[in-house]
């Protein structure tokens, strides 16, 4: 039992440090490398639970840490790829005082996924979905934003207000009250789980799509639309669940 008990806990700290991880190769301007422990860190995140309920040994430390650590990994090192990404991008002449400074507003979204985790461990009203975009799905977007437009990022003098702006709607999107689905089922039939299958699909097809065409890094690049178009179903599929219950 003793043993048992630590394994979820470990499972978390390697969650913890491919955080870490990613952030230091984010600091180097290393952003699909960064992307990679994200994912692998991801993938950690989904079995520390599962490994938990499995053995019967959930506890208030794991959720702790695991909270932790999804702050590191997913609020953290994205927020790292975005600042090393606005360091080299050009800015009016007229912020040229405080150039070195805005850059650093880019952990922002550190704070507000922080903010999101902790209102997830109180929120009771999550447990088959999500108020508020999940802090692995926007360290999704911002990784592979960053990976697949760099190139038109740093050709024009305005993309520096453009991310500015959108990594502040994506901290909104955190904490916002927008339900959005997970994909948790209660069954594995169709009716009932027609968006999630659906999503699914559709997201295969675009990786699927996009490793064709650009090898393994294809891996890396569609996130950021397949985020975006997780966010759109979400809003749509509960403003029509809306109409449904009027």
């Amino acid at each position: 039992m003793s043993i048992k008990k630590h394994i979820p806990n470990s499972i978390t700290c390697c969650n913890l440090i491919s955080g870490c991880i990613a952030t230091c190769f984010a600091f180097f301007h290393e952003p699909e490398l960064a992307m990679m422990w994200i994912i692998i860190g991801a993938v950690f995140d989904f079995f520390d639970g599962m490994s938990a309920r499995a053995l019967h040994v959930s506890s208030p430390i794991g959720k702790e840490l695991d909270s932790l650590a999804d702050d590191v990994t997913f609020g953290v090192a994205p927020s790292t790829i975005l600042f090393s990404q606005l360091l080299v991008l050009d800015l009016p002449s007229a912020l040229d005082p405080i150039s070195s400074i805005l850059p650093f507003a880019a952990y922002i979204m550190a704070a507000f996924s922080a903010l999101r985790l902790a209102k997830f461990n109180l929120d009771e009203r999550q447990s088959m979905g999500f108020i508020g975009m999940p802090t692995p799905a926007n360290a999704l977007f911002w990784g592979s934003l960053i990976i697949s437009c760099s190139d038109w990022l740093e050709s024009y003098n305005f993309t520096f207000a453009l991310l500015i702006i959108l990594m502040l709607i994506t901290s909104w999107l955190l904490i916002s009250e927008i339900p959005m689905f997970a994909l948790k089922f209660k069954h594995w039939g169709w009716k009932g789980n027609e968006i999630r299958y659906s999503f699914i699909g559709l997201s295969a097809a675009i990786l699927i799509a996009s490793i064709i065409n650009s090898g393994f890094k294809g891996l890396l690049q569609p996130w950021w639309i397949i985020i975006a178009l997780y966010v759109l179903v979400s809003i749509i599929s509960n403003k029509g669940a809306a109409a449904q219950a009027k």
